[in-house]
């Protein structure tokens, strides 16, 4: 049987928060959408790993949730009506001879479009894992990869490793129900936002957090009823500390890979997609690059930096899809969001 053909404006691989965006600023320019992504769900790794972080740089928001800010923007891209193909990573994209592109998904979806734009975040993710003996026992019980809920961790002691944003982030949030939280770097600086390094240091001097530092992951140690029960830490002249700990959340980034991406002959830099800044566009015309997966000079890996992307992305891609036709410009105050 011959697959059903869809067609659309504007092909989105991503639907994280820069990818909803995307929608948005595509559905201000009268331009028709579809989505895929591999999970089964909105929001990228916002919500896959942590809906309940704060993110403290969204304008107008002071701190707001991750899952919070996936719900406003699935609100803000809804009267835009895009078609969403979730669970499945789009394998093939080729250029048809009228010039438009199609995409081929793993479940035998086959996407017709003017224009692609890869939000796709980080690629293909998953945690980069601490080379500790045994740790396997202890995944998804005892040792995390991400916070879902923080009410999981009320009155638990909590041993967090790693020295960038999520981990400086959650030790502050953490602080809040935990019974005691301990966070593990080899040196005394963190990579985190300096706001946030300067909150985690004001709550160690308060004696809510101790920074077991300059320390590193050494071993686990489980109790009587095989679940976690201590975290052993080493320093550089090889001297162990152990620490009672009921959970482990070992925060050292992601693993990244492109997929299917990478065989679709677009400039790459350090599996990242070189794009012009002034477009997005990538090295092959019709095809876009935003958020976390984009690079170029001076690049700022942040939502609000992808949300301007979109932004820019979708002016470049309305002669595309509206050839001839001119675009003036005008703010959303005065256009309105209602879908036509």
């Amino acid at each position: 049987m011959t697959a059903a053909v869809h067609t659309t404006d504007v092909a989105i691989i991503g639907a994280g928060p820069t990818g909803l965006f995307a929608v948005f600023e595509c559905g201000m320019l009268k331009m028709s959408t579809a989505v895929v992504d591999t999970l089964d769900i909105l929001g990228g790794q916002c919500t896959a790993l942590y809906p309940e972080k704060p993110i403290y740089d969204i304008p107008g928001h002071p701190a707001i949730d991750a899952g919070v800010l996936i719900e406003r923007l699935e609100q803000q891209a809804a009267p835009f009506k895009p078609t969403y193909f979730l669970g499945q990573q789009v394998e093939r994209l080729t250029r048809l001879e009228d010039g438009r592109f199609e995409l081929a998904t793993s479940k035998g979806v086959i996407l017709q479009t003017r224009a692609v734009v890869i939000a796709a975040g980080s690629g293909a993710f998953g945690p980069n894992r601490p080379p500790l003996a045994g740790i396997e026992a202890f995944e998804g019980t005892d040792v995390l990869y991400a916070v879902r809920r923080r009410e999981d961790f009320r009155g638990k002691r909590v041993v967090i490793a790693g020295g960038g944003d999520s981990a400086v982030d959650w030790a502050i949030s953490l602080a809040e129900v935990a019974a005691s939280v301990q966070v593990v770097h080899r040196r005394p600086k963190f990579r985190a936002a300096p706001e946030s390094a300067s909150r985690l240091a004001a709550l160690a001097e308060a004696g809510r957090v101790e920074l077991v530092i300059p320390y590193q992951l050494e071993g686990l140690e489980a109790r009587a009823d095989g679940r976690l029960g201590a975290v052993i830490v080493k320093q550089l002249d090889n001297s162990t500390r152990r620490l009672e700990a009921d959970v482990l959340l070992p925060f050292f980034g992601l693993a990244m890979t492109l997929g299917p991406i990478a065989e679709w002959g677009l400039g790459l830099e350090r599996n990242h997609i070189l794009v012009d800044p002034a477009t997005c566009q990538t090295s092959e015309p019709g095809i876009f690059a935003i958020g976390d997966m984009a690079t170029y000079k001076g690049k700022l890996k942040l939502i609000l930096c992808g949300f301007s992307e979109a932004a820019m992305a979708a002016h470049a891609i309305h002669p595309l899809v509206f050839p001839g036709e001119a675009l003036h410009f005008e703010y959303s105050t005065s256009k309105g969001v209602a879908a036509s």
